[in-house]
């Protein structure tokens, strides 16, 4: 049986550059797909509608949950050496993925004010989607993983 401690820290400056890197991955796909794929409208841009829309939100789940469901961290993460385990440590699901993704909006949009408050003021240093998932952002390093045997 494996058991699992984890250090928490805060990584405010590493968790800030992973979240603006994975965002501006998905900002520039979003934008190529509407310029490519999207109609142009009477302001002078272009924009999608409908049907043309749905792989732009395509693209956030597979991106943002797929990537953290199978690997633990989205790419941003990943090149900032963090990942999101739950709080004892152990490898998260898609359903703990699925509660700490949805409230991204709430969390990130309005500047990740909310996110950088609830981070500061919690002992395991969680925004709002951790609390709810109960997951935690930590370095791998901070896992410390240890065989127990039972047999004596």
């Amino acid at each position: 049986m494996k058991l699992h401690q984890v250090e928490y820290k805060k990584y405010i400056k590493l968790r800030i550059f992973a979240t603006l890197i994975d965002y501006t991955i998905y900002v520039i796909v979003f934008w190529l797909y509407v310029y490519c794929f999207g109609t142009k409208n009477g302001a002078g841009g272009y924009e999608v509608q409908g049907m043309p829309a749905l792989p732009i939100f395509i693209f956030w789940f597979l991106y943002f949950m797929g990537t953290e469901a199978i690997n633990g961290a989205t790419p941003g993460h990943d090149i900032c050496g963090l990942i999101v385990v739950k709080s004892n440590g152990e490898k998260i699901t898609l359903a703990d993925v699925f509660k700490r993704r949805t409230v991204d909006f709430f969390d990130i949009i309005p500047y990740g004010i909310p996110a950088l408050i609830c981070i500061n003021n919690t002992p395991k240093y969680q925004r709002i989607g951790d609390l709810w998932a109960n997951t935690v952002v930590v370095k791998k390093s901070d896992i410390i993983e240890t065989e127990v045997d039972f047999q004596s």
